[in-house]
C-alpha cells in the first residue's frame, strides 16, 4: 500500500530503517484494523499522512531508553508506531477492550517488537503500581479527565504527551486548573515534526513537577504479556 507521502520520502525520512515494518503495520490496519472496526474504512487511504507520520514524530520528544506508557492504545496510535522506530524505549500499550488488545498482541508478535508490552486495563486501575518516564495518548479524552488518569501514573519530571488538534491552546487553558490541582506540573503546547508533517504535531505536553512512585528502576526487560 503507497500513498503520497511513500512516493515523496516523508515516509522514509521520518521512519529510517523502521519504515518496513512501518508499512507492515500500516497494511496490518487497513485490513485487520478496518475488518474489526478499529479504524474507519475512510481513514485507509490517508493513514500515512494523517496518522503513521502524525504520530511518529513524536519520537523527538522521548530521550533514548524512556520508559512510556501509551494509554487507551486503541489500534496502537501513537505507542505502536513509536514502539516499532525506536527499540531503545520500553513501550507498554495499555488498552481496556479485549478486542484491540488482541489485535495489539498480534501486531506486536508480527512486527516483532520485543521492547513492546500489551497490557489490558484501564490507566487509573494501574495508580500505585505502574510508574514511568512518559505517558502518550491520542484522541482517548478531554485534556483534564485525561490527566487525571495519566499524571499518577508519572515519576517527578515526567511528562504527559497528549496528541491534540488546533484547539490544544484553548483546551489547556481552560482546564490547566484543574490539571495543576491534581499534581504539581508546568505544563506547554509544542509542535513536533516541523519539516517533516505538514501540519506539524500538535502535543500538549504535562510535566510533573513533584515525587509520586520509585525512582527509575533501569534498564530492566519486561516480559511480553500475551
Amino acid at each position: 500500500m503507497t500513498s503520497g507521502a511513500e512516493e515523496s520520502g516523508v515516509a522514509e525520512a521520518v521512519f529510517g530503517n523502521s519504515l518496513p515494518k512501518a508499512r507492515r503495520y500500516a497494511e496490518l490496519l487497513a485490513d485487520d484494523g478496518v475488518r474489526r472496526g478499529l479504524i474507519g474504512p475512510r481513514e485507509v487511504p490517508r493513514l500515512w499522512e494523517r496518522h503513521l507520520i502524525n504520530c511518529a514524530v513524536v519520537e523527538e520528544l522521548l530521550p533514548e531508553g524512556a520508559e512510556v506508557v501509551d494509554i487507551g492504545s486503541g489500534a496502537g496510535l501513537p505507542g505502536l508506531v513509536l514502539g516499532l522506530m525506536r527499540p531503545d524505549i520500553r513501550m507498554v500499550l495499555l488498552e481496556p477492550l479485549l478486542r484491540r488488545t488482541v489485535f495489539l498482541n498480534e501486531a506486536v508478535e508480527l512486527l516483532d517488537l520485543p521492547n513492546v508490552e500489551v497490557r489490558r486495563g484501564r490507566a487509573e486501575e494501574a495508580h500505585g503500581e505502574l510508574y514511568t518516564d512518559f505517558v502518550t495518548a491520542r484522541a482517548v479524552a478531554p485534556l483534564s479527565r485525561l490527566a487525571g488518569w495519566a499524571l499518577p501514573l508519572l515519576r517527578k519530571d515526567g511528562s504527559l504527551l497528549a496528541l491534540k488538534g488546533e484547539q490544544a491552546e484553548a483546551e489547556l487553558a481552560a482546564a490547566g486548573q484543574d490539571v495543576s490541582k491534581l499534581r504539581p506540573s508546568v505544563s506547554d503546547v509544542i509542535r513536533v515534526g516541523r519539516g517533516k508533517v505538514d501540519p506539524a504535531t500538535t502535543v500538549v505536553r504535562v510535566t510533573v513537577t513533584s515525587d509520586g512512585g520509585p525512582p527509575r528502576s533501569g534498564k530492566k526487560k519486561r516480559g511480553r504479556k500475551r
